[in-house]
């Protein structure tokens, strides 16, 4: 529990660390290094599977040996170092935060901007655009980056933290239905729908609640009645649920539809529609029925909401860890 307290504030206060070696840069290259060399000619589906499988099952392998060896003191430290890099909830909200900002000076210094944090094709969005694809990354980046990995944090330890970054980095790297990658990357997409199947799901019930909660806070300080979230109500429990159900398996993918479907109900909006990837036209279903412009207040609702999400998911984390060490 010690471990992740530190290893969540390092993260809260400094996010990833662009100029110290990142585990999942490492990662990266191992799997582009491979991908080069595989992914051509003939068993391409199976060559991945088992560059997937192979290096999923090494990794959690190896740092369950390391920490299984070290010292108990060192065992702390290594815990606070991984955990650090296994979280991303700042560096999420800061480019959330600066593609909304960037969008006001420019579109092209927003499209710059979310193509940072986005798969899809920049080039031709619009400023509504870019909005809802910055709140889309948000809501489905909060179970990939923080949810997700304190989940396998309280399943399997660090090793199971760090395995799952292993699989989320393959999705993101080979986890495409294009030409180049549907065969060889088929697994690895899979695997990374299993990880995520609950994950997501929780997710979607923090948004909802850390929203809830946001707004209680709101109240308490006055915010609402001085303006501050014009459009922020929140419905029912009764209403966000079936707002849940009816959008959160709409989406292509089994996972994403369930954060992204949470965050429209909390902002009375519409997420999906056509986006464009490596080229190619991709109808994503419509997630909400009200395609109303996105402003900069809900990019700071939505931003608090995420951390407060992210705050109840540390300390029900923590919590669980408790329990489990006494």
């Amino acid at each position: 529990m010690i471990a992740l307290v530190c290893g969540w504030l390092l993260d809260f206060l400094f996010g990833d660390p662009e100029r110290l070696p990142h585990p999942v840069v490492y990662i990266g290259r191992w799997i582009a290094f491979w991908e080069k060399r595989l992914n051509r000619g003939s068993h391409r589906t199976l060559k991945g599977t088992l560059l997937a499988v192979g290096t999923i099952v090494f990794s959690f392998a190896v740092i369950y040996a390391i920490m299984h060896f070290l010292p108990s003191y060192l065992n702390i430290a290594l815990s606070i170092i991984l955990i650090f890099f296994c979280l991303a909830g700042h560096t999420l909200r800061h480019e959330v935060k600066m593609t909304f900002d960037a969008v006001e000076g420019s579109i092209e210094e927003g499209r710059t901007q979310v193509a940072r944090i986005v798969g899809r094709d920049t080039g031709g969005l619009s400023a509504q655009e870019i909005r809802q694809a910055a709140l889309e990354t948000l809501a489905e980046n909060l179970s990939d980056g923080v949810i997700a990995p304190l989940f396998w944090l309280a399943l399997l330890g660090v090793p199971g933290m760090f395995t799952y970054k292993v699989i989320n980095t393959f999705d993101s790297m080979i986890g495409y239905r294009s030409e180049r990658y549907r065969q060889f990357g088929c697994w690895a997409a899979h695997i990374d729908d299993i990880a995520n199947y609950i994950p997501a799901r929780i997710t979607a019930l923090l948004i909802l609640l850390g929203a809830r909660i946001y707004l209680l806070l709101l109240n308490l300080c006055g915010g609402v009645s001085k303006g501050k979230s014009a459009r922020f109500h929140i419905a029912g429990w009764r209403e966000n649920i079936s707002f849940l159900l009816r959008y959160g398996p709409a989406h292509s993918s089994p996972n994403s539809g369930w954060p992204e479907a949470a965050l429209a109900a909390v902002l009375n909006c519409q997420f999906g529609g056509t986006h464009n990837y490596f080229g190619q036209a991709v109808e994503k279903p419509h997630i909400g029925d009200n395609p109303r412009p996105l402003t900069t207040a809900d990019c700071r609702i939505s931003l608090a909401t995420a951390l407060t999400g992210e705050i109840i998911a540390i300390i029900l984390t923590a919590g669980f860890l408790l329990v489990c060490s006494w």
